[in-house]
């Protein structure tokens, strides 16, 4: 018999709402199910990526993740992972260097073998790589097998993987495939094997309402009974406790509506995200948002969904400004080189004196890896929201509007001036949404339609588009750094 707890999308280092608070909340999170992990002996966690929510963890973070995973090790419990599309680099992962410090096993096509367990791992894969996997996996001798692996399989929502087709063409026969990227929790049954995903730890998005937790997966054939060789069972988190409130506003109804409905619920120490929808009067959200602080709330958001009659042809919409630029972006349908220019020009990261160096080594490594050209095809836009069941429609892997094909280096210049002149735009917008003083409607369904809206709701596949330069002087580092 194996005993395993199965988690994923931890996303620690997500600052949601910019609450300092927040992203301590995701660790903790992480941290409560090592806790759990050890008070019931397991023999393994199972973690199925997206342990960070940045391929640049902070400094504090990185320690924080260290210190976590050294209580595992202390109890003689091994961290077996896959590598997430939120924290993939080009280069060295984190988990090879967690790995090199013995802290944890990054899974592959070589089994690695718990109790009478054979685990095997699989990173995320953009959608436009996808038609090159073999699925080949060395042969174990094991009695059970499972596949850990992180993308948006069917039959889930948001579904961009073709589960059966997988297991059709695995040289390897699995009992269980423990995923992650989709922030709900969900299981099924496809070509006789269980497929699950158990959510991730920490509400990265407001589309995330129902409890956070884990799975519980034992491999034991005579315990399971019937047909069965695997039990899934979900155990839930204490995390921060989010308030969502709905008022739906009649005709003469405004603030003093809203205000009754917000005061109805204990709101100390709680995220709280009002939605307003309906007809009624206009509403101002610092006025709501007033009444989360004096009752001690953490964060408090409005986010009024009503049609705003104007002269001009805008959509005004109280958010987290992040959110509405990465919704814009998923619109566009941009290339990934033209991602990799995006996330350049906004990084907190990187200082503005070094944007134009940083943005033009990327365009240039893009040219010298992709032969056709295939980073600057413009891309689909996402369907249903991009949702993940969690966000992250954080970020697309294919597709472009800025970039052709045809470009060369003497070109990349160019290209890159007039991405940043579009990314700037896109600035522009978003500086002022942050006077509305609102921070997100909510995102990876993960989340995440967008990020927290980003949230992380990972919907979309993340081209491992990180490079990595020196240390930062915010904190952040760079697999460079260790290895």
């Amino acid at each position: 018999m194996t005993r395993v707890i199965h988690t994923g999308d931890t996303h620690v280092g997500y600052q949601q709402y910019h609450s300092p608070v927040r992203r301590q909340d995701f660790l903790d999170a992480f941290d409560a199910v090592v806790d759990d992990a050890i008070d019931e002996d397991v023999d393994a966690v199972v973690h199925a990526g997206d342990l960070f929510h940045d391929r640049r963890p902070e400094l504090p973070d990185l320690m924080g993740t260290i210190s976590v995973l050294r209580r595992l090790d202390d109890a003689d419990i091994p961290f077996l992972a896959v590598v997430g599309n939120h924290e993939a680099t080009r280069g060295g992962q984190w988990l090879d260097l967690f790995e090199r410090l013995g802290l944890a096993t990054r899974l592959g096509d070589t089994p690695t073998v718990v109790g009478d367990t054979a685990f095997y791992g699989l990173d995320h894969v953009p959608v436009s790589r996808r038609d090159d996997l073999e699925y080949e996996f060395d042969p174990h001798d094991a009695d059970y097998a499972a596949l850990v692996a992180h993308g948006l399989f069917e039959p889930f929502a948001h579904a961009d993987w073709d589960t059966e087709e997988m297991l059709d063409k695995s040289t390897v026969g699995f009992d269980a495939v423990l995923l992650g990227d989709n922030h709900t929790p969900d299981r099924a049954k496809v070509a006789g094997t269980w497929v699950t995903y158990p959510g991730s730890t920490e509400r990265a998005s407001a589309t995330e309402r129902e409890g956070r937790g884990y799975n519980v997966v034992t491999f034991d054939e005579e315990a399971v009974g019937g047909d069965d060789r695997v039990s899934i069972r979900r155990r839930a988190l204490d995390t921060r406790e989010f308030v969502f409130v709905s008022v739906e506003l009649n005709h003469g109804e405004g603030e003093t509506r809203v205000r009754e409905q917000v005061r109805q619920h204990d709101l100390e120490d709680a995220v709280v995200l009002v939605e307003i929808t309906g007809d009624g009067e206009p509403v101002t959200p610092a006025a709501i948002e007033e009444i989360g602080d004096e009752a001690g709330a953490l964060v408090s958001r409005v986010t009024d969904r009503r049609e705003v009659e104007t002269d001009a042809d805008i959509d005004v919409s109280f958010a987290d400004p992040e959110d509405a630029v990465r919704e814009r972006i998923d619109e566009m349908a941009l290339s990934a080189a033209a991602l990799d220019v995006d996330e350049a020009v906004r990084a907190e990261t990187i200082a503005d004196s070094n944007v134009r160096e940083t943005v033009k080594m990327r365009i240039e490594e893009r040219l010298e890896e992709d032969g056709e050209l295939d980073a600057f095809d413009r891309g689909r836009r996402p369907e249903n929201g991009s949702e993940s069941g969690g966000p992250d429609a954080d970020t697309l892997d294919e597709g472009g509007e800025h970039l052709d094909n045809g470009v060369d280096v003497e070109d990349s210049e160019k290209h890159v001036e007039d991405s940043e002149e579009h990314v700037e735009d896109i600035n522009v917008e978003t500086e002022s949404t942050e006077k509305d003083g609102t921070d997100d409607p909510d995102v990876r369904g993960d989340a995440e339609t967008v990020d927290d809206t980003n949230d992380v709701d990972d919907t979309n596949d993340a081209d491992d588009t990180n490079d990595a330069d020196d240390t930062n002087d915010d904190g952040q580092v760079t697999m460079e750094d260790y290895l």
